[in-house]
């Protein structure tokens, strides 16, 4: 038959010492008649439309129906996409479309192998789904000519699955998150299945190994399955691959000790009947778990089906080239036929490939499916795997909770994240199904624990926890976390990732490829919006004493503000009441990464509920209550910016007042860290007008920082007359300590905020200038006694942290 599916040459992996036992733990089924002649027929027609389509795409300009003998000038000059994988994704892709017209089932397709895009867009046109998003793309020859020439060209599909892509909730390109997405999106949705095909390569990262544990935070009372499908092929690159080298024994062992109940696909003489028989089989068994749950007798431990998919690298692509084996080998990853374009070998090869799909019968002249092929696809558009709603449609807004009832007396003092903890408990209530926290085993470290008081977590393998609703998914794992939430956030729920502020680097560059994708979609025309991305990052270094240096990292806050303007905001709310207004706008917020850092020790409430929304609507304000004369004419600017650097401000402010009279005071505390940049960097981004009326026009300002001081600056590059300004943060320095004394570590303390204001007062106030360099040796001599203190007796000197005495600043 054309496009006929030859053995991989490469060698099976070699047998393992496991006793064969082990084998009673594999599904064994009879794969004999499960489809009709009709059946496997359209099913290989289907693979060999979409397979021929897929490798078009990687070299076709021209010529794309193969209607003649294929020249130079119908290559392209750039080969980019990776044929590998594509087969593969197209088998699974015919059987799951098989699997709905046949159940009903509502699925979404998720693609791990991150350049699988060839295979997946093939099937999305001859599903017509691409046409309903992007017309040009009809399902006639000349919208197959468009797709195929215009792939991996600029204005055309990249090589990688992204938010231009139909049906995609995870963008591809980087392995090892296409499991735990999945978990998010199943979450709260029942009747959802997302078929999920890990590659080999990415089952390799740590994020899929982890995640493989998603199902023990499955409820199948109240949320849906993952069918998860490992694609071993064999090869990565240049290299094969660990599953790859891994026997039937090994692999069943493995997923065995996972959990799962493992089912082979390797019969490539029969491979749709052994497919077919494997994916009916392991929808039964997901509903015989769902089953059992929704009729109030959970199965404990249930084992979920795992499908493991053999086939070759490149399967039914060019065999050998230039004596060198193509299909299963690593040489069929990429471009199995690189210099097709100028080696007339090559471009021969190329021509009998792709004529061993025989286009014409599939397409026929006019390049439309042929009817066979149309019959495995979903009559109905909305349960085409590119078309269902939950993908780009699907955002249901939270019922956000009114925060005034909680908020609290100013002048006292509370801990924020107890605070934003008894706000989450309220908004669980308000939105049981909409809403959950994803944290990686921090939620009562963080003081959040109010969540927990009628909400368990939802840890299905601990029976104190198991089938009770709970709306906290609490795994150590950074990386499972992300994609958990990644998944339930592009499916259209609200979520939460609070985590220690040191750990939160981990998923850095989860959270930016989340970002491309957001970005990506607002330049759709067909996407709608999604809730923002919440993280909230507290135990942070300014309070981290008992864990040390290795617990003081807060670069993830630059990692936030390098997005795109459009996506990211960063808030360091000063009290509990700031908190509270923030945490609600952001649960409110769409299509924003939104980053809240915070302590969850009980700090000063230094605004009122009624001024701490006002300061948190403009973002920052001057505080009159610790500036001389409420801020009129300084003659030096203290901003603060982050819970404790308010702390030290102010109790500098507090100090000057007592030290040096003359020298006036401006206190300025930002909460919103993008209205630093230069006007039209960023849509919060303050007027130079505004800019200068509240850090003056050309007084000394000096900043005490939360993150690092070299993020500021780049913020701030831009504004004019920087020359006047100075500032401190995280200088990298830190160790088992008392909380004062990470203060004097890193330049943060109220004595070295003293000694900048007077040192910048110096330069425009004579009164302060007479005095200068005797006021700041005092309080840096007061600095190194504190220091001493300190490390004679374990803990900073009584009245450190004492706040009445600041309030009698208030005018």
């Amino acid at each position: 038959m054309p496009g006929q599916e030859l053995a991989r040459p490469n060698p099976p992996p070699a047998p393992s010492q496991l006793p064969d036992s082990i084998l009673d733990y594999r599904v064994q089924l009879n794969i004999r008649g499960v489809l009709t002649p009709d059946e496997r027929e359209a099913i290989s027609e289907f693979r060999r439309a979409a397979n021929y389509i897929a490798g078009a795409m990687i070299f076709l300009k021209h010529n794309t129906l193969l209607t003649r003998n294929l020249t130079p000038d119908d290559i392209k000059p750039r080969l980019l996409g990776h044929w590998g994988t594509c087969p593969g994704l197209s088998l699974v892709y015919a059987h799951t479309n098989r699997l709905i017209c046949k159940t009903g089932i509502n699925a979404l397709y998720v693609v791990g192998p991150g350049h699988g895009a060839p295979a997946i867009l093939a099937c999305l046109w001859l599903e017509n789904s691409l046409r309903a998003f992007l017309p040009s793309n009809t399902r006639d020859k000349h919208g197959l000519h468009h797709l195929i020439s215009g792939f991996s060209a600029p204005g055309g599909f990249p090589s990688h699955i992204n938010a231009e892509t139909p049906g995609s909730i995870h963008e591809g390109g980087e392995l090892g998150y296409a499991l735990s997405v999945s978990f998010g999106a199943i979450m709260d949705k029942p009747d959802l299945v997302s078929v999920c095909v890990v590659g080999d390569g990415e089952a390799e990262t740590g994020p899929t190994a982890t995640a493989w544990h998603g199902y023990k935070y499955i409820d199948p009372a109240e949320s849906g399955a993952v069918l998860p499908i490992v694609h071993v092929n064999g090869f990565k690159i240049s290299e094969r691959t660990i599953y790859g080298t891994m026997d039937d024994k090994e692999l069943t062992a493995l997923f065995t000790g996972y959990g799962y109940q493992v089912r082979f696909v390797e019969d490539l003489e029969h491979i749709d009947e052994d497919m077919a028989a494997s994916m009916d089989w392991a929808l039964s068994e997901i509903r015989r778990i769902q089953q059992a749950a929704r009729t109030g007798h959970p199965i404990v431990k249930p084992r979920w089906p795992v499908l493991i998919l053999r086939t070759p690298k490149g399967w039914t692509g060019p065999k050998s080239v230039h004596g060198e084996y193509i299909e299963g080998s690593f040489h069929a990853h990429q471009v199995p036929l690189p210099e097709a374009k100028t080696d007339p070998g090559e471009l021969k090869q190329l021509q009998d490939w792709l004529a061993s799909y025989n286009p014409g019968e599939l397409f026929g002249e006019h390049g439309v499916p042929n009817v066979r092929i149309l019959s495995v696809i979903p009559t109905e558009d909305s349960k085409k795997l590119g078309q269902r709603k939950e993908v780009y449609a699907a955002y249901t807004p939270l019922s956000v909770p009114d925060w005034m009832p909680l908020a609290v007396e100013k002048g006292s003092e509370h801990s924020c994240m107890q605070l934003v903890g008894e706000f989450l408990h309220e908004v669980i209530k308000e939105n049981p199904h909409t809403f959950r926290i994803f944290s990686p085993d921090e939620l009562v470290s963080n003081k959040l624990d109010a969540v927990l008081r009628d909400s368990s977590r939802n840890f299905q393998w601990d029976e104190a926890s198991r089938a009770r609703g709970g709306r906290v998914i609490e795994i150590l794992s950074e990386h499972t976390c992300q994609g958990m939430l990644q998944g339930y956030t592009l499916t259209g729920r609200t979520g939460l990732f609070p985590s220690y502020e040191a750990f939160l680097g981990i998923v850095h560059t989860m959270m930016v490829q989340y970002s491309k994708f957001v970005k990506i979609a607002h330049e759709t025309t067909w996407r709608q919006p999604v809730g923002s991305f919440n993280y909230l990052e507290t135990s942070t270094w300014t309070r981290q004493e008992h864990n040390g240096f290795s617990h003081q990292n807060p670069s993830f806050i630059g990692a936030v503000l390098d997005l795109k303007p459009a996506l990211a905001r960063v808030y360091f709310p000063p009290d509990a009441n700031c908190f509270l207004t923030t945490i609600a706008h952001c649960l409110r917020s769409k299509d924003y990464i939104n980053l809240m850092v915070g302590s969850k020790h009980p700090t000063p409430v230094w605004l009122s509920p009624e001024e701490a929304h006002r300061h948190c609507i403009a973002g920052a304000s001057v505080w009159k209550f610790a500036s001389v004369e409420g801020g009129v004419r300084p003659d030096v600017v203290l901003v603060c910016i982050g819970v404790e650097m308010t702390f030290e401000v102010i109790a500098a402010a507090a100090l000057l007042r007592k030290m040096s009279p003359a020298l006036r005071v401006r206190v300025v505390n930002v909460t919103d860290l993008m209205i630093l940049g230069p006007f039209g960097s960023h849509p919060h981004a303050l007027s130079d007008l505004d800019f200068e009326t509240l850090f003056t026009r050309d007084k000394p300002v000096h900043f005490n920082y939360h993150g690092y001081p070299g993020e500021l600056k780049g913020l701030l590059f831009g504004r004019p007359d920087l020359d006047r300004v100075t500032m401190e943060g995280y200088r990298e320095e830190g160790t088992t300590t008392s909380p004062f004394s990470m203060m004097l570590l890193n330049h943060t303390s109220r004595y070295h905020v003293a000694a900048a204001a007077v040192r910048g007062a110096a330069t425009t106030n004579p009164h302060v200038e007479v005095d200068a360099h005797a006021l700041v040796s005092q309080v840096m001599h007061q600095a190194e006694k504190d220091k001493e203190y300190a490390y004679k007796h374990g803990q900073d000197p009584e009245g450190t942290y004492d706040v009445p005495k600041f309030y009698a600043l208030r005018e």
